[in-house]
């Protein structure tokens, strides 16, 4: 078909002007394209997120002044930041890599520069603690690492010693620069544990041979020679630290004396031993007996305090002083109970802090003062900190204390301190005794989450009481009808009270703080109650709307870091039955599974009886069976598979015993590669039905995962584009189970995925992708299953999706059982290339299933990507055809975009996000998210855009103006026909 163009011809100087305005228009499109994001009233409107940090490992304050607001810390996370001590607020942080590569094995603090060690000796940084930003980084030589200290050159700190077990190393603090290396002689029969710098022309390394001696070697600072090398006697697993003018102090527990040795002494030094009954000191002496010093060194041009503390038990501490002769000590104060010391050091005077426990509610924190006067010695100070919401620093055992000493301007001394619990909270407490803020760290690391309705409000809730009850009769129900309709009335006028009478206060004064007392179900449910389980045994009940924090609990005897479980068992709908969830834990000292019982609203523990559990737990299941109180039947099967039931009523076994032969489950064995189904029989016994078994020597089981129970299918299957209908196979007891190979070799590696019906143990499909590895994260929902692996001969990640159909006529469109399915389902399957790694995956959920399926997807650079599931469609074709057309499948491109209008997080990144949680609202187009790691992240995602909901901007003056006018023109209009009718009758 011929297709006129247009030609046009440009002159030299009109081309130059042509160029000109190309040029503009391509910039002015630019911005048009920068100019793609979330508008500025939108941002924190339906999201929020909070960063932590983790554990902390190191805590330095920043200077020994009153004006002083920050303080830097190093955690567990491998993760240096630094917060606002007055408010707690995170000023910067930086997140090094996981695992031992990016460990922070010490901090050092000094003026304006903070000195890291990361990575077991392979990195020595320098940061400035102004901006968070990196001074300089430098590569150690190989070797584990000891220790490390700042050494100071005529009262200036100028250079930072790194001990290795095998070599010394000095380094100039401006640049890093290595300024000499040595070898450590006798490096494999000695253990270099302590290095040491006394403000002098030469550093010290201490070492001990184990039952034979100690040695103690002096270095050059000028080129790294030896000066001398002193060997005596050693100590038999003793704890040592450097006190006073260079005196090594040292306790051993066999013989419960203290030994005193100068280091710096020209001749060979000996040990002199002071027994501690001497000092009119007792210990607890028990099997295991570990006494610990500590000490402290405020200055690296000066040297180490006189005064340190001994710890005799685990809540027996001993202020100790060491004479100036260097040989006697003198006893200061004893204190017991005390469970955490530390030192403090402003100008010329030193504060040392005891914390000891008063009851469950209560600490108390001595703050010691030396060399004050009047007081002659040392003064005494009390502290006593409650803390909020009923959980005490006292409470949980703090296993770290740190002090801030500074000077006031009346030259008296200050204190704060900074305390971290065994549930890794953070508090920060300023004198005398108040607490400034509380920083929960545990969330930093959250195992498993729920998300439950709110309750009913009073009215409500008197509704549904209202609809609950039987009536006498018609004129009971009139009554009540009416009561309900005068308390909704007195709620409305109330309400718009409280609007009025607020809206006459300044915004500043106005505050909208959710607590437990107003917490209600919203009109669209969008608010719920957020359950989170964490690493360290503590739970959390959040917020949705605004992440504030409205209960916690520490269980003291969860196994740390061990496998929790979370069970809904009874919802809000049941009123006025309070909801009830089960954790199901590990417990410390046995090692078995126990039961925690609570309210999920407020937190509070249930006080029913919970069933004995002798024997480890294997499986638990969540049943469709309810007892009286309308809570869900949880089922414990043991190692020896037997069943326990809770709630275990005779109701309740009756209904086990009338559903059993409906009732499967199935146990997985990784380590053996056994997956195995199982049946309940009438007696509540178990039997073993059908058992894969995978050769572990050729492959292992890394995830087995089934579907939501919660999920909704809205439709039965796709109608093609000839109008025939393609029914999906919706199979409940569908397992997935994904395999690794144990091979490592790039070319013998492979990824399997087996689909496993969980009540026949019948395969219903097994795909392998060779030449791959994982770790593999994937999905399983509806109909389909998509996961995510490692091609090694590409070097690229892959998404592959499986998609199962019945065909084109349905089996049976009333029950499904996969006791009768004679015929294999269709499976479809399509491969795609995803540039980018992948952290976690989980599909979107929603109220009725009707909304369209988004994939959230989380990326190593923190951001979550919601990726349309119609893109991992396993029907895209490849040639367009009329058909295709016809259903809007996508024409199939093995490359997968990432739009950046897909981040559904925009510049709130969630670093290390481990896991998506996904929930329905009352709203079909809304779905609720929430991405947890080293941040949490909250918000809402519409994958069919708001179809229910009406816009903000909707104007609601214009459609009600044309409403009424098309409503008074619909009038006039009738009279006027009226008239007209009958004018025509009269002719």
């Amino acid at each position: 078909m011929y297709r006129p163009s247009l030609v046009v011809t440009f002159t030299k100087k009109s081309s130059v002007k042509m160029a000109k305005l190309t040029s503009l228009f391509v910039i002015l499109l630019s911005f048009f394209c920068i100019s793609e994001a979330v508008f500025e009233d939108q941002v924190g409107k339906f999201d929020w997120r909070q960063q932590y940090v983790g554990k902390t490992l190191f805590a330095h304050f920043e200077s020994n002044t009153q004006s002083s607001k920050k303080m830097f810390v190093a955690t567990d996370k491998n993760i240096f930041a630094s917060f606002n001590s007055r408010t707690g607020d995170l000023l910067w942080r930086h997140v090094d890599k996981t695992g031992p590569e990016g460990s922070i094995d010490i901090l050092l603090l000094h003026g304006q520069d903070a000195l890291m060690v990361v990575g077991d000796g392979r990195l020595l940084r320098s940061w400035d603690t102004n901006i968070g930003g990196l001074n300089w980084e430098a590569v150690l030589d190989t070797g584990s690492f000891q220790a490390a200290c700042f050494v100071a050159i005529q009262d200036t700190v100028k250079l930072v010693a790194v001990l290795k077990k095998a070599a010394i190393s000095l380094h100039y603090l401006s640049n890093g620069h290595q300024k000499w290396v040595e070898n450590l002689p006798d490096s494999d029969a000695v253990q270099y544990q302590a290095v040491y710098s006394g403000g002098e022309e030469e550093v010290y390394v201490l070492g001990v041979v184990p039952n034979s001696h100690l040695t103690i070697i002096a270095y050059s600072l000028e080129d790294g020679e030896i000066i001398k090398q002193v060997t005596t006697l050693a100590l038999i697993e003793s704890s040592c630290v450097v006190v006073g003018q260079g005196v090594l102090m040292c306790v051993d527990p066999a013989t419960l004396a203290l030994y005193t040795l100068p280091i710096q002494a020209e001749e060979t030094p000996e040990f002199s031993q002071i027994l501690l009954q001497v000092l009119y000191l007792s210990p607890t002496v028990f099997p295991g007996f570990q006494p610990v010093l500590v000490s402290s060194q405020p200055h690296p041009a000066r040297s180490p305090l006189s005064e340190f503390f001994l710890q005799l038990g685990p809540d027996h501490h001993v202020l100790l002083q060491l004479n100036a002769d260097g040989y006697t000590i003198a006893p200061l104060r004893d204190f017991q109970p005390a469970f955490l010391v530390s030192f403090a050091t402003t100008g010329k005077k030193t504060v040392a802090a005891v914390m000891t426990p008063k009851n469950e509610t209560c600490c108390v924190t001595r703050v010691i003062l030396g060399g004050v006067s009047p007081c002659s010695g040392w003064c005494l100070a009390l502290w006593c900190v409650v803390s909020p919401c009923g959980v005490s620093p006292c409470g949980v055992s703090p296993p770290q204390l740190y002090v801030h000493a500074f000077l006031k301007k009346d030259d008296s001394v200050g204190y704060r301190v900074l305390v971290q619990t065994q549930d890794h909270a953070l508090t920060f407490i300023q004198q005398p005794g108040r607490v400034v803020w509380t920083r929960e760290e545990a969330l930093a690391d959250v195992v498993t989450m729920e998300m439950v309705d709110l309750p009913l409000t009073g009215t409500q809730a008197e509704l549904e009481g209202e609809f609950g009850k039987k009536a006498d009769g018609l004129f009971p129900m009139v009554l009540k009808r009416l009561s309900s309709q005068v308390t909704l009335l007195q709620a409305w006028l109330a309400h718009l009270w409280k609007l009025f009478y607020e809206a006459r206060k300044p915004r500043s004064q106005v505050k909208n703080e959710v607590t437990i007392e107003t917490l209600s179900r919203d009109e669209f449910n969008l608010q719920k109650m957020m359950v989170m389980v964490t690493a360290s045994g503590k739970l959390f009940g959040i917020d949705s709307k605004s992440g504030s924090i409205l209960w916690k609990h520490y269980l003291e005897n969860v196994q740390p870091n061990a496998a929790f479980k979370l069970i809904v068992q009874r919802t809000t709908a049941h009123f006025p039955h309070p909801p009830q969830c089960t954790l199901l834990i590990k417990d410390k000292d046995t090692g078995l599974a126990t039961l925690h019982v609570f309210n999920p609203i407020f937190g509070r523990k249930s006080h029913i009886a919970l069933p004995a559990l002798p024997r480890p737990i294997l499986q638990s299941l969540l049943l469709p069976v309810i007892d009286q109180d309308y809570a869900k039947v949880l089922l414990l099967v043991d190692d020896q598979y037997k069943v326990t039931a809770f709630p275990s009523t005779k109701n309740v076994l009756q209904q086990l015993q009338e559903m059993a032969s409906s009732i499967f489950f199935y146990l997985i064995r990784s380590d053996q590669g056994n997956l195995s189904g199982f049946r309940l029989r009438k007696d509540l016994s178990t039997e073993r039905i059908w058992e894969v078994v995978l050769p572990t020597e050729v492959q292992k089981i890394v995830a087995v995962k089934g579907k939501r129970p919660n999920e909704h299918v809205h439709s039965q299957g796709r109608v093609m584009g000839d109008r025939s209908v393609l029914y999906k196979y919706l199979n409940p007891n569908l397992l997935a189970v994904v395999t690794e190979s144990t091979d490592t070799h790039p070319e013998r590696a492979f990824v399997g995925v087996f689909l496993v019906d969980g009540v026949t143990g019948r395969i219903i499909h097994e795909a392998v992708q060779r030449k791959a590895r994982g770790p593999v994260h994937f999905v399983h929902s509806e109909n389909w299953v998509v996961y995510e692996y490692w091609n090694t001969k590409s070097r690229r990640n892959e998404f592959s999706v499986l998609e199962l159909f019945e065909g084109t006529e349905l089996y049976n469109s009333t029950v499904f059982s996969s006791l009768d399915r004679p015929h294999l389902p269709q499976v479809l399957q399509q491969t795609y290339i995803f540039p980018s790694p992948i952290t976690t995956m989980e599909a979107t959920l929603t109220e009725k299933g009707i909304t369209s399926r988004h994939l959230l997807v989380g990326l190593p650079s923190g951001a979550i990507l919601s990726l349309p599931k119609m893109f991992l469609d396993p029907r895209r074709p490849e040639v367009v055809t009329e058909h295709s057309r016809e259903e809007n499948l996508i024409p199939y491109a093995p490359e997968m975009p990432i739009r950046t209008e897909w981040f559904i997080n925009y510049n709130q990144t969630v670093a290390r996000v481990k896991g998506i949680y996904t929930a329905p609202s009352g709203l079909e187009s809304t779905c609720l998210v929430v991405a947890y790691g080293l941040d949490i992240y909250q918000t809402r995602v519409y994958p069919s855009k708001q179809f229910d909901v009406l816009k903000d901007d909707y104007d609601y003056v214009l459609i009600s103006s044309v409403l009424f006018a098309l409503f008074f023109a619909t009038m006039i209009s009738k009279r006027l026909a009226q008239v007209k009718l009958l004018n025509r009758a009269w002719r």
